[in-house]
């Protein structure tokens, strides 16, 4: 017999029900199927407030964020454009060598990704050319040269300029 209702059974088994001792042992005990899968919440180290969800991925293994010359200069472009360090979060990727996109994106939300360097491409992050904007799941990304090689170069730091006034 098929029931769809669960309110039919009252109507089909008018009897009450009760289960024996040994029963009740095993219905008491968690089954496999009742415990639930939880997975470790992300959680990432980082410097600035991220109150406009822009978020600045680098690779700095000997620093906890980024180089103090490459910061100033960072905030010198973002005063630029009017952000200050409170309005971004800045993360080095050496610090979580197996960081994904999805990870980033689901912990920052960011409006705009900026990716300095190759060694900052975070796993997941598909093909990206550098210097050319482009749009992922609703926010703009940009990958670019990282300040190690732009404080020497010119043209590098011209080239990363122009994308930034797009971003």
């Amino acid at each position: 017999m098929n029931i769809e209702n669960p309110a039919a059974f009252s109507f089909i088994m008018q009897d009450e029900i009760y289960l024996l001792n040994k029963d009740k042992i095993e219905y008491g005990k968690p089954r496999a199927t009742d415990t639930a899968i939880t997975t470790p919440e992300l959680s990432f180290n980082y410097l600035g407030g991220n109150k406009k969800n822009f978020l600045v991925v680098v690779h700095y293994p000997e620093f906890e964020f980024i180089a103090e010359s490459h910061l100033t200069a960072l905030e010198n472009i973002l005063k630029r454009l009017e952000f200050g360090l409170d309005d971004i979060a800045i993360v080095n990727k050496a610090k979580y060598d197996d960081v994904t996109l999805a990870g980033l994106t689901i912990f920052f939300k960011p409006a705009k990704l900026l990716l300095l360097g190759s060694n900052a491409l975070p796993q997941g992050s598909g093909a990206l050319s550098s210097n050319e904007p482009k749009q992922i799941n609703n926010f703009n990304v940009l990958f670019t040269f990282s300040f190690d090689e732009m404080m020497d170069n010119q043209e590098y730091k011209k080239a990363f300029w122009e994308q930034m006034k797009k971003l």
